[in-house]
């Protein structure tokens, strides 16, 4: 074998381990996922995982950074296509939104991982740089295009938590609190409507709150 055979070779291997190892992962929880299990999955040996990537910890973080570096580049390429399009920040904040949310549908272990990793509170997160870029680039994004505060809990920050938590919990949810409430997220017709309601309410909050003027803040006496 040639050397960039081995090259495509090794590169399809490591691809295969990181599709197995996000499916485990996400399925049945990082604690009862082993590297033989992966590689199992991945259709090579059961020590090839521990080759490529060393150690379920690092096979793990691997999978965590591609997954955000995925939903880094889907947000951005909605925002790329808005602005090209020269329309106004609305546009440019609808394709962003519409971009992520199309994501997570189509990503259900991303969501499935990220719920594992809060429940179990590991703080692998917090410490992770790309998904920390990513946070950071959207933020800024916003508080650009929108005209927001872009301090630290600032309204930048706050509409893209809003986004966030719009966007996921239903997806999340979808067979617990949404069907509770009457709310099917089950199917392309009704996905699509609620991805609308998501971009309407965003749209039509961040028109309403531009508006307002600043909040009071209390006196250092206040009860509140």
């Amino acid at each position: 074998m040639s050397a960039p055979e081995r090259e495509r070779t090794a590169a399809r291997s490591r691809e295969a381990i990181l599709d197995a190892a996000e499916r485990l992962f996400a399925q049945q929880g990082y604690g009862a996922t082993s590297l033989s299990q992966v590689g199992k999955m991945a259709g090579v040996s059961r020590a090839t995982p521990g080759y490529f990537y060393g150690s379920k910890p690092e096979l793990y973080r691997a999978v965590l950074d591609r997954c955000f570096g995925e939903v880094s580049r889907a947000v951005q390429a909605g925002r790329d296509r808005a602005l090209a399009s020269g329309e106004s920040a609305e546009v440019v904040l609808e394709g962003a939104v519409s971009d992520y949310f199309d994501f997570l549908v189509s990503r259900p272990n991303f969501i499935r991982l990220l719920e594992r990793e809060a429940l179990a509170a590991r703080g692998t997160l917090p410490e992770a740089a790309v998904e920390v870029q990513a946070g950071r680039e959207a933020l800024a994004a916003l508080a650009v295009e929108l005209g927001l505060d872009p301090s630290p809990s600032g309204e930048a920050a706050h509409l893209l938590l809003s986004i966030i938590a719009l966007c996921w919990f239903p997806l999340v949810h979808a067979s617990t609190v949404a069907q509770a409430v009457g709310v099917k997220v089950e199917g392309a017709a009704a996905l699509a409507r609620r991805k609308r309601h998501v971009i309407d309410l965003v749209l039509h909050g961040v028109q309403g709150r531009s508006n307002l003027a600043p909040m009071a803040q209390p006196s250092a006496g206040s009860s509140r």
